[in-house]
């Protein structure tokens, strides 16, 4: 009921205001540069900063429903970085060392915290190893603070963004009445709402991206390979990837540069996207002249549905970037009629991931440790045997049922293959190649199909806010490693408008 929330919302604000300042550090809205300087000059240990996050764990999300579970080892390892810091006079402050981070419950972790893409199917399963990209982070130092709620299945199963069985509906922090958007939406909340400063998310087509711009954050979704997929729950290997959902550009490269890497168990894909990975790490493309001299293409067809007010910030912004040193192109056409290149991805895609959801989901099911459940049919089963729980009469399971009725990858799912390469070559990769663009830019994820298909690269920014105070954002999107030139728009970009603000919980 509408004053129910209303008087959720007062009481979370009241409980907010309270909370944030402790020593003479400010942890709202605290960046990865702010909690290094603390680290470094004692106003701030690791175990204050994850319990400060717990703490507004435990204020916001019973009505966020950002957080599906929380790591009781989290304090531990807060504890014994604080301690390897101390002992090593101060030297362990940089990167995400003894930085807390939140993982979306697609991700793996070899621990006592569960990984279920949000489905009490998966609850008590047992993995083999960590997911690749928590391999990497514990070897940065990072705490595994928790798992944020994802749509279930990451939306395979068609669910209303942000809902899972196991975690419930969660809530935009900025306007209670609007989306969360996409499968990743949990830690796209978290980071925006502060109950983490580093959140990983995943995408196969709009999940990092989609949200991160309804939720005001910033998401990377890289290059297919660029991470590890190891250990994550899968949908399909053409297009999955994880990226970094934080509050700036800066920690979001942080975290890209920590997670990026060849991982056996994902040799294919890590191994042939490490030559993008470039020598000295992404860091050093963090510049405020970023803008300077790049070719920015506006694609027609991405900055459509919206209001006054958005178009006129989208404009403001086109101009922003020219005063900034951007050749800004735009009327430039990805596909002679965008609708029917639309429709022909969504048909294609569909016959190919189906099959491909299938076999990448039974062969991690089945390298499970222990699990209730070994294969897709035994996922479908559960779900009947469990109608309530699952919300079957709201959500059924027909994506699932028609995937377990595939059988393998045929001539059929062959030629949706060929052809989503078609269309990626003969529509992205052909207008900026011939156009020679570093970048193209769109509004929130509207481009997301066409960076999925091609395993190409993008990055939400927040843009603004409706009349209603809900968030929306810019994405520039490139080709196949093209990370470092992304970033230098993406933190110019940042840097000259700095849009971004705390939520407000509005009901």
């Amino acid at each position: 009921m509408p004053w129910l929330r209303l008087q959720a919302v007062a009481a979370v604000l009241s409980l907010v205001a309270a909370a944030g300042v402790s020593h003479g550090f400010e942890f709202h809205e605290a960046t990865m540069e702010a909690i290094h300087l603390g680290f470094s000059n004692g106003s701030l240990t690791s175990t204050a900063l994850v319990r400060f996050y717990l703490d507004q764990i435990s204020r916001l999300n019973p009505l966020l429903r950002a957080v599906i579970e929380v790591n009781p080892d989290a304090l531990r390892q807060a504890a014994r970085a604080d301690a390897q810091r101390a002992s090593s006079g101060g030297r362990l402050t940089g990167g995400l060392y003894g930085i807390p981070v939140l993982l979306k419950d697609n991700i793996a972790t070899l621990d006592a915290l569960n990984t279920t893409a949000g489905s009490f199917a998966l609850l008590g399963s047992v993995v083999k190893r960590d997911a690749g990209v928590v391999v990497r982070l514990r070897q940065a130092g990072a705490v595994v603070l928790g798992k944020a709620n994802p749509s279930e299945w990451s939306n395979f199963r068609v669910v209303d963004s942000g809902w899972s069985a196991r975690g419930g509906q969660s809530l935009n922090p900025y306007n209670l009445s609007s989306t969360p958007c996409g499968s990743s939406s949990g830690p796209g909340i978290a980071a925006a709402a502060n109950m983490a400063a580093v959140t990983l998310g995943t995408e196969t087509d709009g999940s990092i991206l989609c949200p991160s711009a309804w939720n005001s954050v910033v998401g990377i979704k890289p290059t297919l390979g660029l991470t590890s997929r190891s250990g994550v729950i899968p949908i399909t290997p053409r297009q999955d990837t994880v990226g970094p959902m934080c509050r700036t550009v800066s920690d979001a490269v942080q975290v890209l540069d920590a997670i990026v890497g060849y991982d056996a168990f994902d040799a294919a894909a890590t191994g042939a996207a490490s030559k993008y990975i470039p020598a000295g790490g992404y860091k050093q493309f963090l510049k405020k002249d970023g803008l300077r001299g790049k070719r920015i293409g506006v694609p027609n067809g991405f900055f459509q549905g919206f209001g006054e007010t958005e178009m006129r910030v989208y404009e403001q912004h086109l101009t922003t970037m020219r005063n900034h040193g951007a050749v800004v192109i735009e009327n430039l056409d990805v596909a002679p009629n965008l609708t029917a290149l639309s429709v022909d991805i969504a048909s294609n895609r569909w016959i190919a991931a189906r099959a491909e959801f299938k076999l990448s989901l039974n062969a991690y099911l089945a390298d499970l440790r222990y699990s209730r459940v070994r294969s897709l049919a035994d996922v479908i089963a559960f779900n009947n045997a469990n109608p309530v729980q699952e919300r079957l009469k709201d959500f059924g399971q027909a994506n699932l049922i028609a995937a377990e009725n595939t059988n393998g990858i045929g001539p059929m799912e062959r030629a949706a293959i060929r052809r989503l390469k078609e269309l990626s070559a003969g529509g992205l990769e052909r207008l900026m190649k011939e156009r020679q663009l570093d970048a193209i830019v769109t509004s929130d994820s509207s481009a997301s199909s066409l960076l999925a298909i091609g395993g190409h690269p993008g990055i939400v920014v927040p843009a603004g806010y409706d009349q209603q105070g809900a968030p929306f954002g810019i994405c520039f999107g490139g080709l196949q490693g093209y990370e470092p030139r992304l970033i230098e728009i993406a933190y110019a970009f940042e840097q000259a408008t700095n849009v971004r603000r705390p939520p407000l919980f509005k009901p």
